[in-house]
């Protein structure tokens, strides 16, 4: 555990031990400031990743470099807080064993239980953190705990893990392996046992990713069984079962108990908790006192004092600091002070949502070597915005995409396990060493993990059906949530439809080919296409209607743009790859290459929904 640095103006009550319900005890520091007086309301951050650290994303743009959790809650404290910080159970000074996400609800219940018992405490507490740290808010607040005055949840609080942040239509994150590997070389046991970390070390999970599924015991994850096993029991619950709906994982199934405090929902449009975030807005907005506020960046996951997300620049407004807020301890000070002080703060998110409209930039490249795509800030009343009109564009087995009902006809691709579509780039998190987050050319690079064939446009692959508009007349916004409706078929017992929304850029100058920019995806397991709680293989050669839910986005598609739609059946290593014998997940025994077609025509409406906003006048 790092030691604490020297801290002006602050006293800090060091390695206190808050009991739990079944005996554990947590490690926390609690800084208050010197010489106060009275009591303190309380700001309470659980982390796994050590309460004396430094997170990478806590850092401004006028001072790039990440400060500690210590610094951050000092300056807190002096403005008048008492700041918790309290590991999570089995990490760093706390007692027990940790297993990623569980016992967070009943923890965070217990953590607040005790603070509002404190001398030092007034009773209020709010609470904050990043990620991981804005999943356990939402766990405890599951259980409307005491003393919870106000939250403000930043590129997490899952909705449902099960359906965005786990597993995503089915289909299972790997993610979960790459942010496995990276913290059981970090954990606490690791740092006590040479050979524990040294065996860890030894390992690559680029080798391993392809290998579907990991058999327990038999990964790069042997020498840590905790995190081996972890992997294991999220990859087989492959069904929406009574532990997906625990606090632990689902907000969206708590919503009668949860907290009716104010709270804030951030995150950004390259964030995998996108839909968690606009999903509980939308749900605790309408059903919660709050009041509750929605903050979507241009970021990839915490990035929000930077312009850029991938090899995307967004422009000079893109930065949290200096447009919603001085920067981002200005603005949840601003916050905690309105509902747990009572001041007359600064009211940074006087508006219900704040989002960032990207597009209309000069599409040139930048110094950095980047797209210039700019994008502003806008105020909203709602999510969706009030004034969106859902708008059907319409599959046609020509590769066209248009408002206009399509002629009866289809689109076929092949996929095969072997060779699946590389990811590139997109709302991802923890992907390093395999995969990296935000907005890219969709062609594949030297380097690019998966790529068989350097600058070819994964439109080119034969596994890829691609569908665009007509160069657009005059400039197209899209903004909130985004589905496909699509009629198909296959010839396996199983298959994957992974949706891909794409601008697309004409040839210039600088990018003779054009540039075409992932904005998000979506994607079903089709043996999921009825329940998720009771797969059916499919009939190989019947037509099913289905539905795909992608990530919401805002972008603004400039004159002589196409709008894209890519379908495909793989995207890795963003998800595992569908070996197409509906075996049940942890028991695949092999692959089938399968054929799968796409139907268009007044009897089989295959379509794009895009939440249109209007133009609106000056």
């Amino acid at each position: 555990m790092t030691d604490l640095p020297l801290l002006s103006g602050v006293r800090v009550l060091r390695d206190l031990m808050i009991p739990m319900r079944d005996g554990v005890h947590l490690a926390a520091d609690i800084y208050v400031p010197e010489g106060r007086e009275g009591r303190l309301p309380a700001l309470l951050e659980r982390t796994p990743y050590d309460r004396r650290g430094t997170n990478h994303a806590d850092r401004s743009a006028a001072d790039p470099t990440p400060r500690s959790k210590p610094e951050i809650a000092a300056e807190f404290a002096r403005g008048g807080y008492a700041y918790v910080l309290v590991d999570c159970r089995g990490r760093y000074g706390s007692e027990g064993v940790f297993t990623k996400y569980a016992n967070e609800a009943e923890d965070g219940f217990d953590v607040m239980a005790w603070l509002v018992k404190q001398d030092w405490c007034d009773g209020q507490i709010g609470t904050l953190g990043l990620s991981y740290g804005a999943h356990v808010q939402a766990s405890a607040a599951c259980l409307n705990p005491p003393g919870l005055k106000a939250m403000f949840l930043d590129s997490g609080g899952f909705s449902s893990a099960f359906h965005s942040g786990v597993r995503q239509g089915g289909a299972f994150e790997l993610k979960q392996l790459t942010w496995a590997m990276k913290h059981a070389r970090l954990s606490p046991l690791s740092h006590d046992d040479t050979a524990r970390l040294a065996a860890l070390n030894a390992e690559d999970v680029r080798d391993w990713m392809a290998v579907n599924p990991w058999r327990p015991g038999c990964s790069p994850l042997a020498a840590a069984p905790e995190y081996d096993a972890f992997i294991h029991d999220m990859w087989s619950r492959e069904t929406f079962s009574d532990f997906w709906r625990a606090p632990d994982f689902c907000a969206a199934c708590h919503e009668d108990a949860f907290t009716d405090a104010p709270m804030v929902f951030m995150s950004s449009w390259y964030d995998p908790y996108a839909l968690s975030a606009t999903g509980n807005y939308a749900r605790f907005s309408r059903s919660k006192v709050g009041p509750v506020k929605l903050v979507m960046g241009p970021w990839t996951h915490g990035q929000r004092s930077v312009s850029f997300a991938g090899n995307v620049d967004f422009g000079p407004q893109a930065p949290l600091d200096g447009h919603l807020a001085l920067d981002y301890v200005a603005l949840r000070r601003a916050w905690f002070d309105r509902w747990l002080k009572g001041r007359e703060a600064s009211d940074y998110l006087q508006a219900p949502v704040s989002l960032f409209v990207m597009g209309g930039g000069s599409g040139r490249r930048t110094a950095e070597g980047r797209l210039d795509h700019g994008g502003h800030w806008r105020a909203e009343a709602d999510w969706p915005l009030p004034s969106t009109v859902f708008t059907d564009f319409h599959l046609h087995a020509d590769g066209g995409l248009s408002p206009q009902v399509a002629a009866p006809g289809e689109r076929t691709w092949r996929h095969d396990p072997a060779a699946p579509v590389p990811t590139i780039g997109g709302a991802i998190a923890s992907g390093a060493p395999v995969m990296a987050a935000g907005g890219y050319d969709q062609s594949e690079v030297d380097g690019l993990f998966g790529a068989t064939q350097s600058g070819r446009a994964l439109a080119d692959r034969d596994d890829v059906v691609v569908f665009q508009t007509e160069p657009l007349e005059q400039a197209v916004e899209v903004t909130g949530p985004i589905t496909a409706r699509l009629s198909v078929s296959s010839s396996a017992l199983d298959t994957d439809l992974m949706i891909k929304l794409v601008d697309v850029y004409p040839p210039s100058p600088d990018y003779p080919r054009g540039y075409a920019l992932n904005l998000t995806h979506g994607v079903l397991r089709l043996r999921f296409r009825d329940s998720f709680e009771a797969p059916r293989p499919l009939v190989p050669g019947e037509v099913y209607d289905v539905e795909i839910e992608a990530f919401p986005t805002s972008n603004l598609f400039m004159p002589g743009h196409r709008i894209r739609l890519d379908v495909a059946s793989s995207n890795f290593p963003h998800f595992d790859v569908n070996p197409g014998t509906a075996a049940p997940a942890g028991e695949v025994t092999g692959t089938v290459v399968a054929i799968n077609r796409i139907y268009t025509g007044p009897e089989n409406p295959s379509r794009l929904v895009l939440p249109i906003v209007p133009a609106r006048r000056n």
